[in-house]
């Protein structure tokens, strides 16, 4: 592979075109392909790219987690060719694509951005990780070349795929629970007659709680909301229920926490639409 790859980009949400801007801040020749115009014309050069980052739709729906736009993405990329999905995927779908695509090598890297912040979080990662499917030298090889050429971060790390995708899914579901759980607080205190600016003053000044999330009043609304939020937990309950059915507690949790943000939601009719989408009209 050439030191300069030729890289694509498949899909120009703020994922992709922020990443695809960085890649050209930094001097590598881009293509761009995206069902919008001015990018839909590059859909056949996408096969000359050496490494090719996918960031598409992921939904959850009421009949499940869909992967299927990244896959089709990836009968794009040329034969020989790397592709490394950046796109929220459930843990175990890498290798399941790996497995359907043996002429490519599949690989995933999560990406952590915040639509306001995407640019900023693109250049300054906290953690740049690629979790490769096939523990062989050639993915090895593959793996350490993309974290090489990836913006550079305080950590970095090349794991199996599937570690890389749980390791994404701990960081939204666990922001999802921190939400959740500072709402209950907030109405405890409420109920108590307390007021909680000085008590999420103190929370903010606390070393050992990652306040993040500590705002009872997160965005628009309360509750755990947004395009990630929602659907990632969602589709991890469904994991986990699928592959753990003899932990009902475990499950229990997940039912819980979800149906408490649920409630959240609703009493400020926050992301109702996004709501809609992943459970149904009739939630």
């Amino acid at each position: 592979m050439n030191e300069k790859p030729l890289i694509g980009f498949i899909g120009q949400g703020y994922v992709g075109k922020n990443y695809a801007d960085d890649f050209e801040q930094r001097g590598f020749e881009v293509i761009r392909y995206a069902l919008e115009e001015p990018f839909v014309a590059n859909k056949a050069r996408i096969a000359e790219c050496d490494v090719v980052f996918v960031g598409v739709p992921t939904p959850t729906t009421p009949t499940g987690f869909d992967a299927s736009i990244v896959e089709r993405a990836i009968d794009l990329v040329g034969i020989g060719k790397t592709v490394v999905i950046k796109s929220t995927i459930l843990p175990g779908t890498t290798v399941r694509i790996q497995k359907k695509y043996p002429d490519r090598i599949v690989m995933y890297s999560p990406e952590f951005l915040s639509e306001v912040t995407a640019r900023e979080d693109v250049s300054t990662p906290f953690a740049s990780v690629v979790g490769i499917s096939e523990n062989t030298e050639a993915h090895q090889a593959a793996g350490k070349y993309v974290l090489d050429i990836l913006p550079p971060a305080p950590f970095i790390k090349v794991m199996t795929s599937t570690e890389a995708e749980i390791f994404k899914y701990a960081h939204n579901t666990s922001g999802y629970i921190q939400v959740v759980f500072f709402n209950m607080l907030y109405d405890l205190a409420q109920s108590l007659g307390q007021n909680w600016i000085p008590i999420g003053d103190a929370i903010a000044a606390d070393p050992y709680i990652s306040n993040r999330y500590s705002n009872p009043i997160h965005k628009t609304g309360r509750g755990a909301g947004g395009h990630c939020f929602i659907k990632d937990f969602a589709a991890l309950h469904a994991l986990y229920a699928e592959i753990r059915p003899e932990d009902a507690l475990g499950i229990s949790v997940f039912a819980a926490a979800e149906q408490k943000n649920l409630q959240l939601l609703r009493s400020t009719k926050k992301d109702e639409d996004l709501v809609q989408g992943v459970y149904g009209p009739n939630i």
